[in-house]
């Protein structure tokens, strides 16, 4: 697994042993074609962070700072590394809970993200409970996005309170859904 952009571009993370799905690079690469200029300045939210490749990737490419939310004790020693031989650690802040206890938390101190990363294991059936979650807490900035990487089986709704599905992409059995708050028209790439 390595960086596919930016400034850390090339950078080969470390990976979790064991069953844990860490997102293909060419899934990773297509998420953030398609995000494109998104990342410069942004707020970075990684839920279910695993290596923390997708919110590593959105620092290289120019978000200012990320929050990582991971609670599996393997993955979070993995996440640490990472981040560290990254030298991202003065831009980054792991929490190590499960996504549930974590977004009231960051909801409380008034936290806005600009982009929230969702990638739980699939067959889990959390993509859609955490959906409704961050509906409720309000956590993206209006002009924000939700990436949930999925499979078939877990097909959360397309509308979540104020967040509406935008777009979808098909990668293999790895669906992406993109959601962002209603009313407003996010540029389409391919």
């Amino acid at each position: 697994m390595r960086i596919i952009g930016g400034r850390l571009k090339g950078r080969r993370l470390a990976a979790v042993r064991g069953p844990l799905r860490p997102t293909a690079d060419r899934v990773r690469e297509a998420i953030f074609n398609i995000l494109g200029a998104a990342c410069h300045q942004a707020q970075v939210l990684d839920l279910f962070a695993g290596t923390g490749a997708l919110g590593i990737e959105a620092l290289s490419r120019g978000a200012s700072r990320a929050v990582f939310v991971e609670n599996h004790r393997s993955s979070l020693q993995v996440l640490r590394r990472n981040v560290e031989q990254c030298g991202l650690a003065q831009v980054s802040r792991i929490m190590a809970l499960p996504a549930a206890k974590a977004l009231p938390r960051l909801a409380a101190a008034g936290e806005k993200f600009s982009l929230i990363f969702l990638d739980p294991p699939y067959g889990s059936g959390q993509a859609g409970a955490v959906l409704t979650l961050l509906a409720e807490s309000r956590l993206l900035r209006p002009e924000g996005r939700i990436i949930v990487e999925h499979g078939r089986q877990d097909e959360p709704a397309s509308t979540y309170q104020d967040l509406t599905r935008t777009d979808q992409r098909r990668y293999g059995a790895t669906l992406v859904s993109f959601y962002g708050v209603a009313g407003f028209q996010f540029p389409v790439s391919s």
